[in-house]
């Protein structure tokens, strides 16, 4: 073996600058060649055998529609399939060039946002999902209650979305195995996945529904998730900017296997949390404005949350406005041989849980948050237009894919349901009404005029940095006004060419004040 292969799959991909690693084993054909080379005997084909290998590592990737695992191994096969017509390039939502720079990536992304939003035959067919699931559980207890929580009643799901259910009743112990059974010898759920957790903190039944595939978790007498819906339908409405990231962020962790607690991952409530908190102390004016750029918001929560933010002192607390909680000064209030996990954040509607705790790997989420930064802001620098067929690539495709599985099975949903009156009432004949309400952002930033952009200045984000083991207030908010941004030799000015790059944003109406923080 002389190399040339790997020169090969290099060169090809090379030829690619819209695609980059877009899962945490990214460099694993070039890893493995490194470890082998001669000894191994790799010759023609050995490029091929490792990248399906990968492919092969994980059930549970395997079982992730969504995911990119594997995606960059097979990237030459990728990148000749969307050259052919009618290829699939993984970016369905691009279908327009799109402004240069920052302002390209808010259009974009509002675009994915309107592409990925829950369709009406999507949530036909998850809510045929609780029917059968329903009857199931009234066969068992007629005066049982479900009720659905999560991001399906709030409308924050993406295309392969688990539904969360709870079940209310009167047990003495809580019957997981009971329903377990039941959910068995009825078909709802395909026999293979149905498990029972019951020694999780929040004990719960996982299933896949065997026809739709759409997977359910169903716990007992919770009373947090209802509530949760209603708080995260109340953020919506005060920053509305919070749906574009969210969804953006939940296809980022969904596709890297990032997204499941029980594995270590941050969970959707976690990071909505975090994606409030960000919002709350953030140091714009116009973070809380309809008109605010969601790229710029996009890449600076990268940054924060990948670089700045200091997880061994400091934890999350959004109550009262929100500020950051030291985490010596939480352990003092814990019983003995308690300690603050990795990633603290404080249940709003609990007080002494943390909602992180079984976020072991926050430290591999920081990671590729880290990694989102530094693309993202590569990609919007003044220097990347000049990249080769810049105009034609796609600035948010860098970081997330949509998987051709997850495309075919959203056309698929389409055939089977999309054929019923858009009129029907949402969740047919339960009593459970979703919390979804439409989000829209300012349309105006998609065609802004020169004139209408302001540079804002790029300080430090705030005075008590993160990194500080005492909880700072809210960060101050800079002045709207062109006039009081400084010279380029200001003291203030950040030294970071890709910092520079994200410090643009739209100046926001004067008949828009903002939400004080």
């Amino acid at each position: 073996f002389d190399g040339s292969e790997d020169r090969l799959v290099s060169s090809l991909i090379a030829e690619q600058p819209d695609f980059v690693p877009l899962d945490a084993d990214n460099n694993y054909r070039n890893r493995a060649a490194s470890k082998g080379g001669r000894a191994a005997g790799l010759g023609p084909g050995s490029v091929w055998r490792i990248a399906d290998g990968a492919a092969q590592r994980s059930k549970r990737r395997r079982e992730n529609k969504a995911s990119t695992f594997g995606f960059n191994s097979s990237a030459v096969r990728t990148a000749s399939c969307a050259a052919e017509p009618g290829g699939f390039p993984g970016t369905p939502w691009k279908r327009r060039n799109y402004s240069e720079g920052i302002f390209g990536l808010h259009e974009e992304i509002i675009d994915f946002y309107e592409y990925m939003s829950p369709r009406p035959e999507e949530e036909r067919m998850r809510m045929e999902v609780v029917d059968r699931i329903e009857r199931v559980v009234k066969d068992l207890w007629p005066y049982a209650n479900v009720q659905v929580f999560g991001s399906f009643s709030t409308g924050l799901y993406l295309p392969t979305s688990d539904i969360d259910l709870v079940v209310f009743g009167k047990w003495d112990n809580l019957p997981l195995w009971t329903l377990e059974e039941a959910l068995r010898k009825s078909s709802v759920a395909d026999e293979n996945s149905v498990k029972v957790l019951d020694k999780a903190t929040v004990p719960i039944i996982k299933l896949t529904d065997s026809y739709t595939e759409v997977k359910v978790d169903i716990s007992f007498n919770v009373q947090n998730g209802v509530k949760a819906a209603q708080l995260i339908k109340e953020f919506k409405k005060k920053f509305p900017v919070l749906p574009y990231l969210v969804l953006v962020l939940k296809q980022f962790l969904l596709q890297r296997d990032l997204n499941e607690v029980f594995t270590g991952g941050i969970g959707s409530y976690s990071l909505f949390l975090m994606v409030v908190s960000f919002l709350q102390l953030h140091y714009r004016e116009d973070a809380s404005s309809p008109n605010a750029n969601v790229g710029v918001l996009l890449i600076e929560f990268f940054e924060h949350y990948g670089r700045n933010f200091n997880y061994l002192k400091t934890g999350i607390r959004i109550k009262d406005g929100g500020s950051y909680v030291a985490k010596d000064e939480v352990q003092r209030n814990m019983l003995d041989g308690y300690r603050p996990s990795m990633l603290y954040i404080e249940d709003p509607l609990q007080p002494g849980n943390d909602v992180g705790r079984s976020s072991y790997g926050a430290m591999q989420v920081k990671q590729a948050f880290d990694y989102a930064y530094v693309v993202l802001s590569h990609a919007v620098s003044p220097i990347a237009k000049y990249y080769p067929n810049n105009e034609a690539q796609s600035i948010l495709g860098r970081i997330i894919r949509v998987t051709q599985e997850v495309a075919e099975y959203r056309d698929w949903i389409s055939k089977q349901w999309g054929g019923q009156s858009q009129n029907d009432p949402a969740f047919n004949g339960n009593d459970i009404t979703l919390l979804v309400e439409p989000q829209q952002l300012d349309k105006c930033n998609n065609n802004v005029s020169k004139e209408e952009v302001v540079v804002l200045p790029p300080v430090s984000r705030c005075k008590h940095s993160s990194s500080s083991s005492s909880p700072p207030p809210s960060s101050p908010s800079l002045p709207s006004s062109p006039s009081s941004s400084p010279s380029p030799s200001s003291p203030s000015s950040r030294a970071s060419s890709s910092s520079d790059a994200v410090s643009i944003a739209l100046r926001a109406p004067p008949t828009l004040s903002s939400v004080p923080q």
